[in-house]
């Protein structure tokens, strides 16, 4: 009898695993539960909700030895997703227009900077480490958000879904630290701090920077889009200085 229900079981999670549903319903199931318990703990830095939800996602797979082809087949739609979200960003930062304008000057500043110190650092660091071309193409676009840096992962030579993954823990890593360091370098200006995390960190950490505050997560938006643009430029141009 336990080895007939085991079966069932079993053929159950056959039919189930081949139903791009599933693995929709486990992305949303797996973030609503992290969001909450992110919430509980008043948003504390290491109860980022993407990180939460990653580790039962990630085990799930591996104890069914299910593809991430297989997965991304029901999860394409919240990927799908990223890019009318990111557009939303513009209706807030519509009503701060006047305040963006004045200080056009510091974050043209900052945006070339934190760009350019981004793909510098990271690809720099990976080739004194001896990573191959292909990895340091795929470090190269790691701070901005997973559509735009898959594209340019691909462009420059990289490899597109290691470039998912590390654009994945960069936001991670830095909505984690973006508000000790804030506190450690005691920042008042919530656009300075939220648009420093936006462009180091894209989506993850902008969404973090609204729980912060309504202008953090603002300019962290700002940075997430003009970032993208950027680094789609500077990305294949600083390529070129490696072999």
């Amino acid at each position: 009898m336990p080895n007939a229900a085991m079966q069932n079981v079993a053929q159950l999670w056959v039919y189930l695993s081949a139903s791009p549903l599933l693995w929709l319903f486990a992305t949303l199931a797996a973030y609503a539960i992290a969001d909450r318990i992110s919430a509980a703990t008043d948003r504390h830095p290491l109860a980022n909700p993407v990180m939460l939800a990653t580790i039962p996602l990630a085990a799930l797979l591996a104890l069914t030895h299910t593809p991430y082809t297989t997965y991304f087949a029901g999860a394409q739609f919240v990927h799908f997703m990223l890019g009318p979200a990111t557009v939303a960003l513009a209706v807030p930062l519509a009503a701060e227009w006047g305040r963006v304008k004045r200080l056009a000057v510091p974050i043209t500043i900052a945006l070339f900077a934190g760009s350019l110190t981004a793909i510098f650092s990271a690809v720099g660091i990976a080739w004194l480490l001896g990573a191959p071309h292909a990895v340091l193409a795929s470090l190269a676009p790691k701070s901005v958000t997973t559509p735009i840096a898959m594209g340019i992962a691909a462009m420059i030579g990289g490899l597109p879904s290691l470039t998912a993954t590390l654009v994945v823990v960069t936001g991670i890593f830095t909505a984690v630290i973006a508000g000790p360091v804030k506190r450690l370098l005691r920042m008042k200006d919530h656009a300075a701090h939220g648009f420093a995390a936006g462009l180091s960190g894209h989506g993850i950490a902008t969404a973090s920077a609204f729980h912060d505050s309504r202008i953090a997560g603002i300019f962290a938006g700002l940075a997430l889009a003009l970032n993208g643009v950027l680094t789609s430029i500077l990305a294949p141009l600083v390529m070129k200085l490696w072999p």
